[in-house]
């Protein structure tokens, strides 16, 4: 708290509000590809992505998804016995599929023993009414969270970065899936080409209008293998990478346009020291937040501040 004011709405404190305890999402991969890779959309998939970023080793999808969470819960048990868990849907687009496929898929995940929940990732271009109709039904008897990717509010940067959809069907399905009584996040990157400081700040406060229970932000970060590091490579005046201050100043500013009501789920995007071309921080997650909180109370600040 400062003056009164909780520096910002953090997850664990909104998980808090579900569950007694100690809560750990497990990723899994369970297989699936996106509509912009596999032709439907395009090919090639969004410029940035390369999901061995977000992968944890325990997650390959050779493995069923009882066997990815029976690892996961193997590995952090040993330090935490009386830990729940969340299944965690993450590489790729996972409503991307045939409705039994997935129905048969979640609820595999819900059947393995200490799993008290789902978050999905996915797309907002990959979200049918049938598909809603049976997550409406299934948060009636879990814990579930739809977290889409957003990623930019300018239509203008997710043509450049072949994202395959615009802000307006994000804005839609954000509002179709919170309408069913759903959780619903949002998942942005800060600093994609085209994106300005400027840019950002008003994307703020289209996100803040959204109807979502929770957001991430991640950086942007150059990863090898990827179009956008060739592209780097051939235009780095087209980039503008951030430092650790920079960064910082930005996402102060960012969240005092988000309403204190949406929970935060992280700031920063950790990928592995081998796939990182740019920045490299150096820097661990918490060690990140804990340089913000710090900025925050410097600047006598906090989440909402500018729109509430």
């Amino acid at each position: 708290m400062h003056n009164g004011h909780r520096l910002y709405y953090d997850f664990a404190s909104f998980l808090k509000h579900y569950f007694e305890g100690k809560v750990q999402k497990i990723s899994v991969h369970a297989g699936f590809t996106c509509p912009n890779r596999d032709g439907s959309k395009g090919v090639g998939g969004c410029t940035y992505c390369n999901n061995q970023t977000f992968s944890p080793g325990y997650c390959h999808p050779t493995l069923s998804v009882r066997e990815q969470l029976s690892d996961g819960i193997r590995f952090f048990s040993r330090k935490y016995p009386s830990m729940r868990y969340l299944a965690y849907f993450q590489a790729y687009t996972n409503t991307y599929g045939e409705l039994e496929q997935l129905k048969a898929m979640y609820e595999e995940a819900l059947s393995v023993d200490g799993v008290v929940g789902l978050v999905i990732g996915t797309r907002p271009d990959c979200m049918p009414d049938v598909l809603l109709d049976y997550l409406e039904q299934l948060r009636k008897r879990t814990f579930l969270i739809v977290e889409y990717g957003i990623e930019s509010a300018s239509d203008e940067t997710l043509l450049r970065i072949n994202r395959g959809h615009d802000f307006a069907t994000a804005v839609s399905t954000i509002r179709r899936t919170k309408s069913r009584g759903i959780l619903t996040g949002g998942h942005l990157i800060l600093g994609l080409p085209g994106d300005s400081r400027d840019k950002l700040l008003q994307q703020a406060a289209l996100i803040g209008e959204l109807p979502l229970d929770l957001i991430k932000l991640h950086q942007l970060q150059l990863i090898r293998g990827t179009r956008m590091a060739h592209e780097f490579n051939e235009h780095p005046e087209h980039f503008h990478l951030f430092s650790v201050e920079e960064y910082i100043e930005l996402v102060i500013d960012y969240i005092e346009r988000i309403p204190s009501h949406i929970a935060i789920e992280r700031f920063v995007s950790q990928s592995p020291r081998s796939l990182l071309i740019a920045p490299d921080w150096g820097l661990k997650n918490y060690q990140y937040v804990e340089l913000l909180k710090r900025r925050m109370i410097e600047r006598d600040t906090w989440q909402g501040r500018l729109c509430e």
